[in-house]
């Protein structure tokens, strides 16, 4: 059997919870990464009869839930807090905005989204970390070592706590690997994972998207992570084979401008090859969700949304059991 292929909802917050189950089943999806935003999946509000209610109307149509994602929240646990954070983060996250404070109370709710999901009855929660040492990614003035160093040890020191919860709890946390979060790449995954000692509780949500454009490998993050892909984002990204007006960086223009060298584009638009990455997720064993985050500034998003589960189910294909020439031996 393929892997379900889902819809992750946190492109559709601004459409009520049940308007998006009916589409995503009109869009021919087998279920919901659910978005703690909007009213998709609301964490203060996340007792057991509001989890009861939110399978209730899941199973309605047809849909199941695989996982929840809360990456928002999670980006302010380690980040350098400034008023960017109080337009993502729930009001009484957020609080005065003194930014210890804020990181703090990020992470008390990146543990309640834990206990939410073991109510909803799933065991992955996506998201983001944030990092401390983002605004160093640039080594100039040069950047040290032990600054470096001094990043990833704040990081360990917050996540920890939190992921020893997630241990407790029986549920996993699968970090989006991704510009601005404390691992982008693979040698700054393997240095995160370092710091945190393995934790059984952290692995990724595997998106090539934020890895393609970067130059890196992104077939091979699935070799180099296999036991830690707890989950996975289909999403395609399309960058320029000759110079550009906005680099890697983007050069300060927002998403779909012309003239940037890469941008974020809906399902086999882009220059992700999927095919090798079906293969790698087969060679790995990875049995869980293929989960569609659609983006994509040129192009309707209904439209593009129906299209990208097509595009799923059509390149997902199991792998086989035997060898092709077995035949011959008989």
């Amino acid at each position: 059997m393929n892997r379900p292929v889902t819809l992750y909802t946190g492109q559709w917050a601004d459409l009520p919870f049940e308007t998006v189950c009916q589409k995503a089943k009109a869009f021919g999806y087998d279920g919901l990464e659910l978005a703690c935003w909007g009213d998709h999946f609301e964490i203060d509000k996340a007792d057991d009869a509001y989890c009861k209610n939110k399978r209730e109307i899941l199973a309605r149509y047809g849909l199941t839930v695989y996982a929840i994602s809360n990456h928002l929240v999670g980006q302010a646990v380690t980040d350098q807090i400034d008023q960017r954070h109080k337009s993502i983060l729930p009001a009484y996250v957020w609080g005065d905005g003194e930014p210890e404070g804020v990181r703090q109370r990020a992470a008390q709710e990146m543990i309640r989204t834990a206990e939410a999901a073991k109510r909803l009855g799933v065991n992955i929660v996506n998201g983001f970390t944030g990092s401390p040492i983002w605004h160093l990614i640039y080594s100039f003035p040069p950047v040290t070592q032990a600054m470096v160093d001094e990043g990833y040890a704040d990081f360990a020191s917050r996540w920890i706590p939190i992921l020893d919860k997630y241990q407790e709890l029986g549920i996993r946390f699968a970090l989006e690997v991704h510009p601005t979060e404390i691992a982008f790449d693979i040698a700054s995954t393997h240095r995160t994972l370092e710091a945190i000692h393995q934790h059984p509780a952290f692995g990724f949500n595997f998106d090539p998207s934020h890895l393609g454009y970067q130059g890196v490998d992104y077939v091979g993050f699935l070799y180099a992570f296999a036991e830690k892909i707890f989950h996975v984002h289909m999403k395609d990204v399309g960058w320029s084979k000759v110079p550009t007006e906005a680099g890697v960086f983007g050069g300060h223009t927002e998403f779909g401008t012309l003239g940037r060298y890469w941008d974020f584009r809906s399902l086999g638009h882009g220059d992700i090859n999927f095919e090798e990455i079906i293969r790698a997720l087969n060679r790995i064993d990875y049995k869980g969700p293929l989960s569609v985050e659609w983006e994509d500034s040129g192009m309707d998003r209904e439209y593009g949304a129906k299209e990208a589960c097509e595009f799923v189910r059509r390149i997902d294909f199991p792998s086989s059991n035997i060898a092709f020439d077995a035949a011959y031996e008989k």
